[in-house]
């Protein structure tokens, strides 16, 4: 995988360049406005998530194992045929940030043109689909895959409100979309809706917020004309195929659990893979998200890049390694207390999903520095390797269960990784020492934490689940805390900078 390639040149073609807002001046002014980006994306997700998460687990005990399989086998086919219909073009915008207003206006018409014809592509594939995971999937399908016509419609409004910087516009609108969600589909499964109650809840909620999206930020359409926009359709065309490809080698666990163990399997491996991401998608992908404008901006300053790499993964480390890992220390206590015991099945896959999320927390922000320096297509030819390595690592594990699926995450992911580490760092020019210096920190405090709490776990012996829960829960932060304080004084100095300007923003 350590191929060469020219990075994708921005095309420069006549006419007025669409007018954007100035970047900030200086590391020091763009570190701030880093921070205060996530600090707002962080604000809008998190502040919704009180009343999402309690929704969602009256829903659980509402809904059966079957439901929530039936539901996750859909939205395994959803992201891909959104990619497609989105061809990549947000993610273009905010890289490529020197992209003519008419260019912009015929990648608009373009986008909705491929959200129609993906729709009703979806449509006609509906019927077959269903045969092949031998589930009553097709109406399911149709109504799902009606949300790629708001996918195409919202696809520019997003990529501009990116490439702008305004992530506390599209925090606040995410936030909004996850309450009306939650409350969409907390109504429909209270009045008896099953799985429908799912699907309709998260249709709905897109709707209203490609609404809001377009309304904030909208722009004029044009005819497309293939030389005008050629080269950006190329880079999005890779930026589409890599997420295609992620997006199945991600969901390719749920799609051969449903179809080598059934509905009631992939419920339950479906519940346990949410819960074991929760960490990193509440963390990584508040980062993720914002990330690429401005490593986008910054492209040129290799120490810049270097610095924005090892800061965020020193960050995204602290929060995220205690979190997924103490998730799996305490899985036990936390499924029949919290679900109920009817997802007693969901905690081996938990404790191991949960465990392995840490590592893959760090991984996530390796593409998003590769695609913004220009490397798109090594991406893509990654992922393609990773689909193909754990699709056979998927089969193979099927046969121990939801728990051998998840197993096969454990040790087929690390071997597909290294080509990326080993780019990026040529890439950026960073070496290895320099990486792992950063996540040191969350490592000692991790160790220290898992033997803390498989130690009192040992002594508490047969006590009350919830009083193991809340003192396993209460030594594990005491010990991590308290390992980071006392080993690295200055680092935590500096990360409660950090803290100060998120409650600033």
């Amino acid at each position: 995988m350590a191929t060469t390639e020219t990075p994708v040149s921005v095309p420069r073609t006549s006419g007025p360049l669409n007018s954007a807002p100035a970047l900030p001046e200086g590391s020091a002014a763009m570190d701030r406005s880093l921070v205060r980006s996530v600090a707002w994306n962080v604000a809008g997700d998190w502040g919704s998530q009180c009343f999402t998460w309690g929704a969602f687990l009256i829903v659980t005990r509402l809904l059966t194992p079957a439901d929530f399989g039936m539901a996750s086998m859909a939205f395994v086919v959803l992201p891909v045929l959104q990619y497609l219909a989105g061809f990549g073009i947000p993610r273009t915008i905010v890289v490529l940030r020197h992209l003519t207003d008419d260019q912009i206006a015929q990648l608009n018409t373009l986008a909705v043109l491929q959200g129609i014809i993906f729709f009703g592509i979806a449509a006609a594939l509906a019927k077959p689909i269903a045969l092949l995971f031998r589930m009553q999937l097709a109406p399911v399908l149709i109504v799902v895959s009606a949300s790629l016509v708001v996918a195409g419609t919202q696809a520019i409004s997003v990529g501009l409100l990116g490439r702008d910087l305004r992530f506390k516009t599209l925090s606040l609108y995410g936030a909004l979309t996850a309450l009306v969600s939650a409350l969409l589909t907390l109504l429909f499964a209270w009045l008896g809706w099953g799985y429908w109650s799912l699907i309709l809840g998260n249709l709905l909620a897109g709707t209203f917020q490609s609404v809001l999206l377009i309304r904030t930020r909208p722009h004029r359409y044009a005819i497309p004309r293939l030389s005008v926009v050629h080269e950006p359709l190329r880079f999005g065309g890779h930026l589409m195929v890599s997420s295609i490809i992620t997006t199945f080698s991600r969901n390719l666990d749920d799609l051969i659990a449903g179809r080598q163990l059934g509905a009631t399997a992939l419920g339950i491996y479906g519940i346990a893979w949410s819960l074991a991401n929760v960490p990193l998608e509440k963390v990584t992908t508040m980062v993720t998200t914002v990330i690429p404008g401005y490593l986008a901006a910054v492209q040129t300053d290799l120490a810049a890049v270097r610095r924005y790499l090892r800061n965020l993964t020193e960050g995204v480390a602290l929060l995220t390694f205690p979190a997924c890992v103490g998730l799996a220390l305490v899985a036990r206590e936390f499924v029949p207390i919290v679900l109920g015991s009817k997802w007693h099945d969901a905690i081996a896959p938990l404790q191991i999903l949960a465990a392995y999320a840490a590592f893959r927390s760090i991984v996530a922000l390796l593409p998003k520095v590769l695609t913004a320096m220009g490397n798109p297509r090594f991406v893509m030819w990654n992922d393609l390797a990773t689909l193909i390595v754990m699709g056979s690592a998927f089969y193979v594990g099927s046969r121990w269960g939801v728990a051998g699926i998840a197993w096969a995450w454990f040790f087929a992911y690390p071997p597909v990784v290294i080509p990326l580490y080993r780019k990026t760092f040529a890439t950026i020019e960073m070496q290895v020492g320099e990486y792992l210096e950063c996540i040191r920190p969350a490592l000692e405090g991790t160790l220290v934490m898992i033997v803390g709490v498989l130690t009192i776990g040992r002594i508490l012996g047969p006590a009350p689940l919830f009083a193991r829960l809340v003192v396993e829960v209460g030594t594990g932060g005491a010990l991590y805390s308290g390992t980071l304080f006392l080993r690295h004084q200055k680092r935590m100095a500096r990360f409660g900078q950090v803290v100060r300007i998120f409650r600033t923003a």
